[in-house]
This record gives C-alpha cells, sequence and structure tokens, in this order.
C-alpha cells in the first residue's frame, strides 16, 4: 500500500477564457490522514475536489490516488475515493436501502454483497432502522449521514467531505464528528473541506490552505498553530473584581466584573498563569481561548 493517499503535483486548471483556477499547485495527503483542505470562497476547493475526483477536466499536472494515476488507470484511482458533496443529491423519493445499493452496483458491486454492504453501511450510520423511508422524511443530520453513507458502500479508502456540516445544528455536527473520528482510526483517510475552522482545529492532523488558485500553507495543525504570536483568554471568575488585576508577564483587563480577558507574552505558560492568578487569590470557574486560533491565522494569511 503506497505511503500517501493523495498525490498533487504541478497542478494547474484554466477554464475557457482564460480565469486561472489553480496555478500549478502541489500537495501531499498521507495514508491515514485527517487533512483539512481550506480557503476563502472561489480559491479553489471545489476545482481541485472535482479534479481529483474526475468531475472536471485539468489542465495540466498530476494526481495519484493510493499510486494509480486518474489518467492512467482512472477506474481504479475512482474505485478508491469517497466524495461527500456539500448538497443533497439523492432522489428524495427512493428508498434509502436502493439508493445505497443502487449505487454499490455503479461500482461493479454484485447484487449479494450490495445487500450485505448496505446493510452494514447503514447499521454503521445508525439509518437502519429508517431503510425503507425516503430522504424527505428524514430530519436534516440523518441526510447528512445518508450523504457519507452511500460515499462509504463500495468501501472507499479516502473519504473526501465538503463542508459536511454546513447548516447543521450544534448537537448533529458533533455527532457527525464523532462518526468522522471513527472512521479515521479505521485506518481511512479523509480530506475535509469546511467554513468552521474550530472544526478543522478539532479533527484534523494537517491543513493545507489555499488562496487564489495556489497552496499558501501546507503543513501540521500543530506547526501552523505554533505560528500564533499572541493569544487573548477569557477567564470567568468565581468572585467579583473591582479592577484587573497587574501580572507580571500578562496584560490583563475587565470585560465586566467576573470576566477577565488575559494576554500573556510568548515565554508566559498556562500553568504559570494560573498560579499568578491563585497566588492573588483569585479563582478562575472556566476559561476559554478569545477567538478560534486557527480562524486568526487563517484571516491573516489570506488577507496577505
Amino acid at each position: 500500500m503506497p505511503s500517501h493517499a493523495l498525490v498533487i503535483e504541478d497542478l494547474v486548471k484554466r477554464y475557457k477564457g482564460g480565469l486561472l483556477a489553480l496555478d500549478h499547485i502541489s500537495l501531499k495527503v498521507k495514508r491515514g490522514d485527517f487533512y483539512a483542505l481550506l480557503g476563502p470562497n472561489g480559491a479553489g476547493k471545489s476545482t481541485t475536489i472535482g479534479i481529483i475526483c474526475s468531475l472536471i477536466n485539468k489542465t495540466s499536472g498530476r494526481v495519484q490516488v493510493y499510486g494509480h494515476d486518474i489518467d492512467q488507470d482512472f477506474a481504479a484511482a475512482k474505485r478508491m475515493i469517497g466524495l461527500v458533496p456539500q448538497e443533497f443529491n439523492f432522489n428524495s423519493f427512493e428508498p434509502i436501502n436502493e439508493i445505497i445499493s443502487n449505487q454499490a452496483g455503479y461500482y461493479g458491486i454484485s447484487p449479494n454483497l450490495a445487500k450485505e454492504r448496505t446493510e452494514y453501511t447503514l447499521e454503521k450510520l445508525g439509518l437502519w432502522q429508517k431503510r425503507k423511508n425516503t430522504p424527505r422524511e428524514l430530519s436534516g443530520g440523518m441526510k447528512r449521514r445518508l450523504m457519507i453513507a452511500r460515499a462509504l458502500v463500495h468501501d472507499p479508502q479516502l473519504l473526501i467531505l465538503d463542508e459536511p456540516t454546513a447548516g447543521v445544528d450544534i448537537e448533529i455536527r458533533r455527532s457527525i464528528w464523532e462518526l468522522l473520528q471513527e472512521l479515521n482510526a479505521e485506518g481511512r483517510s479523509i480530506i475535509l473541506t469546511t467554513h468552521y475552522l474550530e472544526e478543522a482545529e478539532y479533527l484534523c492532523k494537517n491543513v493545507g490552505i489555499i488562496n487564489q488558485g495556489k497552496i499558501i500553507i501546507d503543513t501540521s495543525l500543530r506547526a501552523l498553530l505554533d505560528q500564533l504570536k499572541q493569544e487573548t483568554f477569557i477567564f470567568y471568575l468565581q468572585d467579583a473584581l473591582a479592577t484587573a488585576p497587574k501580572l507580571e508577564n500578562a496584560h490583563a483587563q475587565l470585560s465586566d466584573e467576573r470576566t477577565l480577558e488575559i494576554t500573556p507574552n510568548t515565554t508566559l505558560s498556562l500553568d504559570e498563569l494560573f498560579a499568578e492568578l491563585h497566588n492573588l487569590g483569585i479563582r478562575v470557574r472556566s476559561m476559554r481561548n478569545k477567538s478560534n486560533r486557527l480562524e486568526e491565522l487563517f484571516m491573516n494569511l489570506v488577507s496577505k
């Protein structure tokens, strides 16, 4: 088995009329990785995914999926990919089990095996009890799970999800996160596009950022977050304060009498900050980052 799930080399897409959507991009996604492909609207994410899945013809460059070149071994590359698009695109009047079994048939899976794979996939996605229902009878969260089930029925090794939690509530989003983590733990490689940057920070190991058709970042999430020069934390206090404390290596200000904003310098650890607050008699009930760290970096990078 190749060490990389996806290899893109010098990929170019120029549309008729001269629009350069992808400008010689290259990136690699390791086998078993959970990879975030991020970028503002129109940056080239959907074009890249379309080329990987053979939905869009590239102008030049090379794409390999688990060692299979999409030009030289199209069928083998296609079998390795499961795509979950953002928009629902199934027949709303077709029973769920038929949607999944028909999808298996498109990959040449025999009827008996398709039946087994359909039952297994719907069980795994928590949809087996709804198998006779049609999609229009499902909740939004179940429709999202159906999209994932359809992408998984032929047992692909690379799962590509385009905005999989767009428009769903927090509870459903969290359940989809748990499902994706399970799939990744089984050894499946996952590529995720999302505008919820806390989602990418929570789930992904590595990240690529595309802007104006170029890859501007391709690194581990940890290495990217380490570039953040300064963070501000919100501390919710047990007791009210009249004034903000004077701290040695941090700036503190009160948002209200029980909410303290602290921006430490880069040499101060959180443990040291908590110790200093404790020594001042300040009891902390809870804390959070003032803003999403990845979002802050992302905005700085794409605005350059």
